[in-house]
């Protein structure tokens, strides 16, 4: 190999922060996987069940982790996203059914967060809720197409902090350790029909495909930013250096993001579960429980956290809406171009955002539109993740980088695991 191809294939990074430079796509997809849905799910889950779905995190983690690399391996070794990747080997009527499944599952999505966010606002400096959304909606769309990817990426990384504020909540509130780490071992939990929703909403709401598309679409905008990088399928040789960077990338990603919702459910539990108070609405409203119950600085840290992780978690849900409809019709897919040279990737993510916003104006229940909503992330990740399982094995799309034993093993686990939970969903429904 000669020096030009060995330059290509290594990470390009400046003396420093060497971390923080390693750390992008799964950090950044890692953050907005907690967004204000989530955050009411886990909140719900901990009001409701106390510290009996604890155990859903530290289950989860390696799944999570192992999927997520797929995703982004995908995405690093083929130069491609995940749609592009299926379109190559799946009948057409197979790559619309799972994008149409994305972009609604992510639409519903993104009509809670800005619903929560805008309740937050409002909650913290007054206001009308519906006009904080609009905002936020407007804000969001004018960013992902106005300011170019290379800056938009680091803004990205930097709203991540943010949640560091829900650490700092439970820090501010009484947790019984000792009781709270014992029933994230043993749940001692009545499973019913309702425990079944929970663990399929918590589930849906860690492991979801609107991840797994943006961390693929991402690991190919970092390698064409600046001087251009080869696929790493078309390398002779090297190459496993930056392997290894998205395997940090993503583990540090994944964990974190866990931890975040580990303190959420905690916090909630430990106030709102020993108050009495079960059932949650929203993400608002589990802030605004905790107000009387932990205080100012409890209620403040929460909400703000609401508003700074919907931030994040919008332009990833409406981006990657936006990147699997472009790759499934062919049309220029990345947040590096110009408006006018990528018209259908950026209507997608206005669209998106737009029919979200609206959504949040019917009289549609906000519990239900958040619960259901990570429900079906819950339902539609099983064939999304087995497809993209059969694209990170097969040996003519990823060459020698196709996955290892261990990645398999671990990312088959994780779709048997949504899978059977889904099955134990509907046959509650049926008795």
């Amino acid at each position: 190999m000669n020096s030009s191809k060995a330059d290509l294939e290594k990470p390009r990074y400046k003396r420093g922060n060497i971390l923080l430079r390693l750390l992008g796509p799964g950090l950044v997809t890692g953050a907005a996987d907690d967004d204000p849905s989530g955050i009411a799910t886990y909140s719900q889950a901990g009001a409701q069940f106390g510290y009996g779905l604890l155990w859903t995190v530290f289950l989860t983690t390696p799944f999570m982790i192992a999927i997520q690399l797929v995703s982004a391996q995908i995405g690093r070794v083929t130069g491609k996203g995940i749609i592009a990747n299926v379109r190559d080997f799946a009948p057409r009527w197979l790559v619309i059914s799972l994008v149409a499944l994305l972009v609604v599952a992510n639409t519903f999505n993104i009509a809670a967060d800005l619903a929560a966010m805008g309740e937050s606002l409002s909650l913290v400096i007054g206001g009308l809720n519906h006009e904080h959304a609009l905002i936020f909606a407007a804000c969001s769309v004018l960013l992902q197409v106005f300011v170019r990817y290379r800056r938009y990426a680091p803004a990205l990384k930097f709203l991540t902090l943010v949640l560091f504020l829900y650490v700092a909540t439970a820090f501010t509130v009484h947790i019984p350790w000792g009781q709270a780490l014992a029933r994230a071992v043993w749940p001692a939990a009545e499973i019913d029909r309702d425990y079944l929703l929970m663990v399929v909403a918590v589930l849906g709401t860690t492991i979801s495909p609107y991840l797994f598309f943006w961390q693929a679409s991402q690991e190919v905008e970092e390698m064409n930013q600046n001087r251009p990088r080869r696929p790493l399928k078309e390398l002779s040789r090297g190459g496993e250096s930056e392997i290894k960077r998205i395997a940090l990338d993503t583990t540090v990603g994944m964990v974190f993001s866990n931890v975040i919702a580990f303190f959420i459910i905690l916090t909630t539990a430990a106030v709102l579960q020993a108050s009495g108070v079960t059932n949650i609405r929203s993400a608002a409203q589990a802030a605004e429980a905790l107000r009387p119950l932990a205080g100012d600085l409890t209620f403040v840290l929460f909400a703000l956290g609401i508003i700074g992780t919907g931030l994040l978690a919008v332009p990833v849900l409406a981006g990657s809406a936006a990147y699997c409809v472009a790759e499934a019709f062919g049309w220029p897919a990345t947040l590096e171009a110009k408006a006018p040279d990528a018209v259908g990737f950026y209507s997608i993510i206005a669209a998106a955002t737009v029919v979200g916003l609206a959504l949040g104006y019917t009289p549609i229940d906000p519990i239900q539109m958040l619960i259901w909503s990570a429900v079906l992330n819950g339902i539609v990740a099983v064939p999304i993740m087995a497809v993209m399982m059969t694209v990170v094995t097969r040996l003519s799309v990823m060459g020698r980088f196709s996955a290892r034993r261990t990645l398999t093993f671990f990312g088959w686990a994780g779709t048997a695991l949504m899978a059977v939970t889904v099955v134990a969903l509907f046959w509650s429904w049926i008795d």
